[in-house]
C-alpha cells in the first residue's frame, strides 16, 4: 500500500541527461513512496535506462537532480547504496564463478553475510547454486540476477526487465517477492515490456516516449481517462441522431435497436440519453493498459 504521508524515498527534479547532441532523458520529474511499485513504460530508446543509471549515480545527468533515500549522490554514498538492489537489463556477471559463489562475493562487497538469504531465495526460485554461471541458460542466469537484487531486503529495488526469461512458475514466485517487498514498506521501479505484468503489479506507472514523460498516474485513473467501447442494446429501434452532440463520444454506429460507440472519460452524458430511450443492456468493453500505452505514443 502506497504511503504518501511519509517523505518520498525517489524525487526526481527536471532529470535530464544529454549525450552531446542525443537526448537521454529530458526534465524527468516524478516520486515515489514507501509501499508503492511504480511502472516505468516506452519503447527501446525512451530513456529508461538512462534515468535508472542516472538515479543510481552511474551516469551524470546533465541537469536537474535526483534523491534517493534522501541523499542527493548516491554514486558516493556507501550506506544509502546498500539500501538500494537494483537488476539492469543486461546484467553483467563474473562467468567463471558458480552461481553461489557470485552471490557469496556480492555479499561480501557489501560487508553481509547472505548465506541463508541466498539459499532460501534459490530454493524459491528454482536456481541451482553449484553450476558454474558459463553453464547456466538464460532464465537461470536471470534467477542469479533476482537474488542479487533481492538477497539483502532493500528498501528501495530498481528492476529493469526483471522476467525475462522466467517461465511462468518463477514470474509468479518472483511477484510474491514483490508483495513481501511492498508489505514491509519498500518501494519498487519496475521497468517492463510485458505490460500486462504492469498492469497487474503496478499502483502508478510513467509512460516515456523520447526522454520524455508523456504520463505520470494511477492506473486506475489512465482507465477511466481510456477509450472504451460501449455496446448499448435498446427496447426499440434507435437512430444515431438520438445521439447527436453527447460529449466524449465518437464512432457511433447504430443497427436496428443496438448502438456501438467509443467513449473517452466520462460516459455519464452517454448513459443518461440512453436511460431515456429505454436501454435495456449496457456492454462495455475497457482498455487494456497496451492499448491505453499505443495510444500515447502513437499521439505524441
Amino acid at each position: 500500500m502506497i504511503n504518501q504521508d511519509t517523505e518520498a524515498t525517489v524525487k526526481l527534479s527536471e532529470l535530464t541527461k544529454w549525450y552531446g547532441p542525443i537526448r537521454g532523458i529530458d526534465r524527468l520529474s516524478f516520486e515515489m513512496y514507501r509501499g508503492e511499485v511504480f511502472g516505468f513504460l516506452g519503447p527501446n530508446g525512451s530513456g529508461k535506462t538512462t534515468a535508472m543509471r542516472s538515479m543510481l549515480g552511474l551516469i551524470k545527468p546533465t541537469s536537474g537532480y535526483c534523491l534517493i533515500l534522501g541523499s542527493k549522490s548516491v554514486g558516493r554514498d556507501v550506506k544509502v547504496r546498500n539500501r538500494i538492489g537494483y537488476l539492469p537489463g543486461i546484467a553483467a556477471t563474473y562467468d567463471t564463478y558458480t552461481a553461489r559463489g557470485y552471490l557469496n562475493f556480492i555479499a561480501r562487497m557489501r560487508r553481509l553475510d547472505l548465506a541463508q538469504e541466498i539459499n532460501e531465495l534459490a530454493a524459491r526460485l528454482d536456481l541451482g547454486l553449484d553450476q558454474h554461471i558459463h553453464d547456466l541458460s538464460k532464465g537461470n542466469r536471470q534467477k542469479v540476477s533476482l537474488v542479487q537484487a533481492f538477497m539483502h531486503k532493500p528498501e528501495l529495488l530498481l528492476l529493469d526487465e526483471p522476467t525475462s526469461g522466467l517461465d511462468p512458475i518463477v514470474q509468479r514466485e518472483f511477484e510474491a517477492l514483490l508483495a513481501e517487498v511492498t508489505q514491509r514498506g519498500g518501494s519498487v521501479l519496475l521497468s517492463s515490456h510485458v505490460l500486462s505484468e504492469v498492469e497487474h503489479l503496478a499502483d502508478r506507472v510513467a509512460i516515456l516516449k523520447e526522454g520524455r514523460a508523456l504520463v505520470i498516474d494511477e492506473i486506475s485513473a489512465l482507465k477511466a481517462q481510456a477509450r472504451r467501447c460501449i455496446e448499448l442494446q435498446f427496447e426499440n429501434p434507435v437512430r444515431t441522431s438520438d445521439f447527436e452532440r453527447i460529449e466524449n463520444m465518437r464512432e457511433l454506429s447504430a443497427s436496428d435497436s443496438s448502438i456501438r460507440c467509443i467513449v473517452t472519460g466520462s460516459e455519464y452524458a452517454l448513459l443518461k440519453r440512453a436511460v431515456e430511450l429505454g436501454v435495456i443492456e449496457v456492454r462495455s468493453e475497457e482498455s487494456t493498459l497496451e492499448e491505453i500505452f499505443m495510444d500515447l505514443i502513437g499521439a505524441k
